[in-house]
């Protein structure tokens, strides 16, 4: 690789970095915390759900021990496995995702003991990331953990946006869609969210717990009726059977406050910023993207090589979540929403010089197993296709067969972070230099 390509791999992880960087709790938490009950009057108990919920807690221990000394401070916080991070008053329970497990399960059932433990002098507080719908489980009567994993499994792997997906959720779950709000009911309650879905609505993020519910019974049978899965019938009977979620007239919700702390937005514009810095036009796409990866990779490229031969330097910015429907294909290999985008993407460029990008989810894991060791994406540089042509790889076949990964580790152009410990989904950077770099500096 010359030494041109080093320097845009090291640019793109730049941006990437400062995308991240923008959302971390330790960052954006502390000014929305609200005051503690006074240390002789009630508690504050902490109810953090998300990847980022481990982090988030650290971050609001640390303020209330530094501002509010002797403060009472007890809760959980519920986590995907390898994003637990050390705190001191709060326990960390690490549980699977996407696909609930029984220690999902068995937290979800203490986070909603412990809401029905509160008094009305007491302050919950809610700390919220992605993730969190699939972290909690806690099936609605006449619906097994098993039933659980396998509508969750189903509607994955559908294709669906994550508004439809977290609608059926919502009303197959009795913490989710407003009922952990009912349940902490009449204490006060304050919600400060991470978000990470296209458009922040509070009753999509994490399938919204503490908020009032926006959908209906009828629309989660409808998207039912879509699936094209083999589900058991009485999953849809269970559903019908079940009470409606709590709606905005509900009157415990007069006493939930809730607050966005962080969006994609916010790291699209600190990502762009530093693009200018380093000489970039920008282009920022906005972070409402969603779409099959594939699709909206072909549109991107189509950005970059228009905005080539208008001779621009410019750097095209987008978040939101891409999709991957796993339709037709028996035994996909690994890989991620956006390290399809960048197969796809790459393909789409071919052997375009001077144009890189970076696709990678900000929670650091993209896809993959669940495990930490997982890759946050991909990169795609100038010479991938040329390098993938020369080790002999099958581009077109491993798109077709879901294997981005595999594909990218054979190149060694996988992003590997680790957990960042924060979620706002999606980051993708296109850098488009023109005249094309290779041209400008020996290799």
């Amino acid at each position: 690789m010359t030494r041109v390509h080093d320097d845009m791999r090291a640019r793109l992880r730049r941006l990437y970095d400062a995308a991240v960087d923008a959302a971390l709790p330790a960052h954006c938490l502390p000014p929305h915390l609200p005051e503690p009950p006074k240390p002789d009057a009630g508690r504050l108990v902490i109810f953090a759900i998300g990847k980022a919920a481990a982090s988030m807690t650290a971050a609001a221990e640390d303020h209330y021990d530094r501002h509010f000394p002797g403060t009472h401070i007890e809760g959980m916080a519920l986590t995907r496995y390898g994003h637990g991070r050390p705190t001191r008053h709060v326990d960390v329970v690490e549980a699977a995702h996407p696909v609930p497990d029984a220690m999902g399960a068995a937290a979800s059932k203490r986070l909603m003991r412990m809401a029905g433990w509160l008094g009305p002098h007491d302050l919950a507080l809610v700390l919220l990331s992605g993730g969190g719908s699939a972290l909690m489980a806690l099936p609605i009567p006449g619906i097994s953990l098993a039933d659980e994993q396998k509508l969750t499994r189903a509607l994955l792997a559908s294709g669906l946006p994550i508004a439809d997906i977290n609608c059926v959720r919502k009303h197959v779950d009795r913490i989710k869609g407003g009922r952990l709000a009912e349940a902490m009911h009449p204490a006060r309650s304050v919600t400060l969210a991470i978000s990470d879905v296209a458009g922040d609505d509070p009753s999509t993020i994490a399938s919204g717990p503490t908020v009032p519910d926006t959908t209906a019974k009828a629309r989660a049978l409808a998207i039912l009726d879509e699936l094209e899965a083999d589900l058991p019938p009485h999953i849809r009977a269970a559903i019908e059977e079940a009470p409606e979620t709590p709606k905005p007239d509900a009157d415990f919700f007069a006493h939930a406050a809730y607050k966005l702390v962080a969006s994609g937005s916010q790291s699209l514009i600190a990502a762009a910023e530093l693009a200018r810095s380093e000489g970039y036009e920008t282009l920022v796409l906005g972070d409402k993207i969603q779409g099959e990866a594939r699709e909206l990779a072909r549109e991107h490229a189509g950005l970059a090589r228009m905005a080539q031969a208008e001779g621009r330097k410019l750097a095209i910015i987008s978040g939101g979540e891409a999709g991957v429907a796993f339709r037709d294909v028996a035994n996909p290999g690994k890989g991620g929403p956006n390290q399809e985008y960048a197969l796809a993407l790459m393909l789409a460029l071919k052997a375009a010089p001077g144009i890189a990008a970076l696709a990678a989810d900000t929670d650091g894991i993209d896809g993959g197993s669940g495990a930490a060791t997982d890759p946050a994406g991909a990169f795609v540089l100038p010479d991938s296709f040329a390098r993938a042509e020369a080790l002999g790889l099958d581009t077109w076949g491993a798109l077709d067969r879901h294997d981005s990964g595999g594909f990218f580790a054979a190149l060694d152009d996988l992003v590997v972070t680790g957990p960042s410990y924060t979620n706002v989904n999606d980051f993708r950077v296109i850098l488009v230099d023109n005249p094309p770099p290779d041209k400008e500096s020996p290799p």
